[in-house]
């Protein structure tokens, strides 16, 4: 109970709220079902509060066992005495926790060790007692030497070495310094003079001078990556004086004492040599730990609004993986994502091949009425559509658009592709993907690794497991808030489903194959490997669109079928109306019933009630139709077309701290600081929005651009 109710402070809960998720948790259910099917029990919290209480809850028990283990190993060594276990059984952090379990650390031997070894630890304590008196300083010293320690120098220097290892473990003085590093501390960087910069991306950082408290997380990771190839050289000081006070305040010095310098030697070497050094990595650690969970953070949101990304849906699209000597390969896909052909054609040098390029063009505009072009954004991407412009302006139908392309060659050369596409040549593979991320951005970039999307920032620089959690936590949750077509859905999109994972969404493809469509929710039961805990938690997820019962195709889950059935009875609906009347009818009396009656009749929450009543009256309803659609193109934009004060429209491809890269039509993305956003904005990749040319800069390929909310006041 104590760890529920510093789970419930920490994240500012009611505590039965997270006692009951947290049994709900251990009991094995995943969050997006707690999230959307035990609302009455969480008291509505959110997936996102569900998933801080389930971190939380891990941080404090891998916090638990680290306590355990740090208490049974100073037991074994018979140092644990009854104030340093409760000093141990108090600690609220691992930092904490291993500052007190330092000094009880097995180690390599240590200068002080040695010094122990030959007795003159209890001259240590007497030099940190800083003793007054007429006793001269060897009165002090000459008990201590022996064949070990012949002379009073030997003995001071070995003392003096405990004397610093002691300071350079006191916990008071490490968490009194880490807090003045934090406040005080300034971080020097300068260029190594054989530092190799020739395309100058460090340049920013050549002579930079910043206080710790100030660095932004972006900063860092590209400070980290200079000095990793050996480009930057990094230095995190404090005033001297200032770490100094900090450990004179712990270990008082006393003038009069005949160890006075002695101790103040002791404790400069200490510091510099020991504690400093330590210090500054664990500042340096936090600091990297922190601007690491911040682009994990970063990333994960680019992928979550690049996922839910708007399909266009209803068009057949010829995608187009542009290149110049291999030509530019075509894979013509139709409204439902059916490959229907596929070819190449090479308008470029070296081949040039313009009049046949565009005879092979119109003969499948023809033939399978296209009226969508999708272009990679890689090789040849400008060029081909400055081709491909020619012709959208000759027919009001056509449009194009530029994609990203970022994964296409990782999802061809794939495994997946392979099976999907056995007898295609990869680069034929690239355009199918190329064209279905556009026709439905998340059923085909669910296929793809999530880091070769290309939205994030220093991705390869960060902790790799922390970022593939918190990718495969933001795929699970856009997967399952969407829902998946059961009959249609790959094995990929089905691997993120609650509870089926990648094994039994193999069993679910297979079973499909060989026994046809499935009729039913119920008859997901059948396949192998699919028990009731695992279709509790998937069902619900899973849409049937032709099913005969209407339930199926809704994110009402099977447990509450009769439910459902009894609040139609009560709204004198048919249940064996079709989806679509009983949708009609749902919606046209939704705003006229008294929820709070029926919810008492049926003896039911009226957060069930209402969750219910919203999914009969929006059966297979897909959250991402509500947002912007891509902008589709007609004409070509060059940078000479472009000129500071030029409004214009464009697309965000990447959020990044510092801002948002975002592509206006030309060959290279335009930078929106964060300085030209308005405050109360929070931007998104793949929002389209209005913009102003603040600056073009043709030899370093910038664009600085400013938003119109910003330039309109």
């Amino acid at each position: 109970m104590e760890l529920i109710k510093n789970i419930a402070h920490k994240l500012n809960l009611p505590l039965l709220k997270v006692k009951r998720t947290i049994d709900l948790l251990k009991d094995d259910n995943t969050i997006p079902f707690i999230a959307r099917y035990r609302k009455e029990i969480t008291g509505n919290l959110d997936e996102v509060q569900i998933r801080g209480i389930s971190d939380l809850l891990a941080s404090l028990e891998n916090l638990e066992k680290r306590r355990h283990s740090i208490l049974q190993s100073i037991e074994e060594s018979g140092r644990l005495t009854t104030e340093l276990e409760q000093q141990i059984l108090d600690a609220d952090s691992m930092t904490l926790l291993e500052d007190l379990y330092q000094p009880y650390r097995p180690k390599k031997r240590t200068r002080a060790m040695i010094a122990k070894e030959k007795g003159l630890a209890p001259l240590a304590e007497i030099i940190l007692s800083q003793p007054r008196g007429e006793r001269k300083l060897a009165a002090f010293v000459d008990p201590f030497l022996n064949e070990d320690v012949p002379n009073r120098d030997k003995a001071l220097a070995g003392a003096s070495d405990i004397v610093a290892e002691i300071v350079s473990e006191n916990v008071v003085v490490k968490q009194l310094l880490r807090e003045e590093y934090a406040k005080k501390g300034e971080i020097n960087i300068s260029k190594k003079p054989d530092g190799n910069d020739d395309r100058k991306v460090y340049q920013d950082y050549y002579k930079f001078h910043l206080p710790v408290k100030a660095l932004r997380p972006h900063q860092v990771l590209a400070i980290n990556r200079g000095e990793k190839e050996k480009v930057l050289s990094v230095s995190l000081e404090i005033d001297q004086q200032a770490w100094h006070n900090i450990i004179f305040s712990q270990y008082p010095l006393v003038p009069q004492s005949p160890f006075y310098d002695v101790l103040i030697s002791a404790i400069d070497d200490g510091g510099k040599r020991l504690l400093l050094p330590s210090i500054i990595r664990d500042i340096r650690r936090e600091l990297t730990e922190g601007a690491e969970d911040r682009a994990i953070e970063v990333f994960a949101n680019n992928l979550k609004s690049l996922l839910t990304q708007p399909p266009i849906s209803g068009r057949t699209i010829i995608g187009i993986d542009p290149g110049f000597r291999t030509g530019c390969k075509l894979a013509v896909i139709d409204p439902n994502g059916k490959l229907l052909d596929t070819g190449a054609i090479y308008p470029h040098p070296p081949q040039k091949r313009l009049a046949e390029a565009y005879k092979i063009l119109l003969d499948y505009i023809n033939t399978y009425g296209i009226t969508l072009f999708v272009i990679g954004n890689g090789t040849a991407s400008r060029e081909t559509e400055a081709f491909i412009a020619e012709i959208t302006k000759k027919d009001h139908r056509l449009n194009y658009l530029i994609t990203s392309e970022a994964g296409a060659s990782v999802y061809s050369a794939s495994e997946t592709a392979r099976k999907e596409f056995p007898d295609l040549d990869v680069s034929i593979r690239g355009a199918v993907s190329i064209a279905r991320r556009v026709q439905d951005p998340l059923a085909e970039l669910v296929k793809i690794d999530p880091k070769s999307i290309g939205v994030g920032l220093y991705q390869h620089d960060v902790n790799q497991t922390k970022l593939s959690e918190a990718l495969d936590q933001v795929i699970e949750s856009v997967v399952n808030g969407v829902g998946v077509e059961l009959n249609t859905a790959s094995e990929e999109l089905l691997t993120h489903v609650s509870g089926i994972g990648p094994a039994l969404a193999q069993k679910v493809v297979s079973f499909r194959e060989i026994n046809g469509s499935f009729t039913n929710r119920m008859d997901l039961l059948k396949v192998p490997g699919m028990g009731p805990k695992t279709f509790q938690q998937s069902a619900g997820f899973l849409r049937i669109r032709n099913s005969r019962n209407p339930l199926d195709n809704t994110g009402i889950h099977p447990e509450s079928y009769q439910l459902a059935e009894d609040i139609l009875r009560k709204l004198k609906i048919p249940i064996r109306e079709s989806s679509e009347e009983i949708s009609k009818r749902v919606r046209g009396i939704k705003e006229q019933v008294d929820c709070i009656k029926i919810a008492e009749a049926l003896n039911i929450p009226e957060l069930t009630l209402e969750d219910i009543m919203d999914e009969l009256a929006n059966p297979g309803r897909d959250p991402r139709d509500n947002l912007p659609k891509p902008i589709l193109r007609k004409d070509v934009l060059h940078m000479e077309d472009l000129s500071p004060g030029m409004e214009i429209k464009g697309t965000i491809r990447n959020v990044v701290d510092f801002g948002a890269f975002v592509d206006i039509g030309v060959k290279i993305d335009g930078l929106l600081h964060r300085s030209r956003i308005p405050k109360n904005v929070n931007l998104k990749v793949g929002d389209v929005i209005d913009l102003k040319i603040v600056s073009i800069d043709n030899d370093r390929n910038r664009i600085a651009l400013s938003m119109k909310e910003t330039f309109d006041k």
